[in-house]
């Protein structure tokens, strides 16, 4: 059985996080081009896993653009790695501080995986929250 590992990270307080499978990589997705939601006093508090920071993120054209590349990749790689009989595949996405969009994007990569391969296994880390 295939297991995703998905990450969510901050590049100044922790940096990328390392892959402790024998596979020694993974994929690494910067999140720090779309608008970060923490400018904005209602969002501070708050992380990608709060309504009023996801129907914002899900309002972001950016986002959902670099999600829709996103999974076509990773539907790639995964299809690969079925086929190479691996069994571990590791994905990070960074931004400043590793609470908004890196948590979002992480939580949704989590869920379309989840919702399409019925024989992957995901672990979902968020480092900074």
């Amino acid at each position: 059985m295939l297991t995703v590992r998905i990450f969510s990270f901050s590049y100044i307080y922790n940096g990328i996080p390392k892959d402790e499978t024998p596979n020694g990589g993974g994929f690494v997705f910067d999140c720090r081009f779309i608008y970060n939601p923490g400018k904005k006093d209602e969002f501070k508090s708050l992380t990608g896993k709060d309504d009023a920071v996801i129907k914002f993120l899900d309002e972001n054209s950016d986002m959902q653009n670099m999600l829709d590349d996103v999974f076509d990749i990773i539907d790639s790689a995964v299809q690969i790695y079925f086929e190479r009989n691996f069994t571990n595949l590791m994905i990070s996405f960074g931004c400043t501080g590793g609470q908004h969009r890196s948590v979002y994007a992480a939580e949704k990569l989590n869920d379309y995986l989840a919702n399409k391969y019925s024989n992957i296994n995901t672990v979902l880390t968020h480092i900074n929250i």
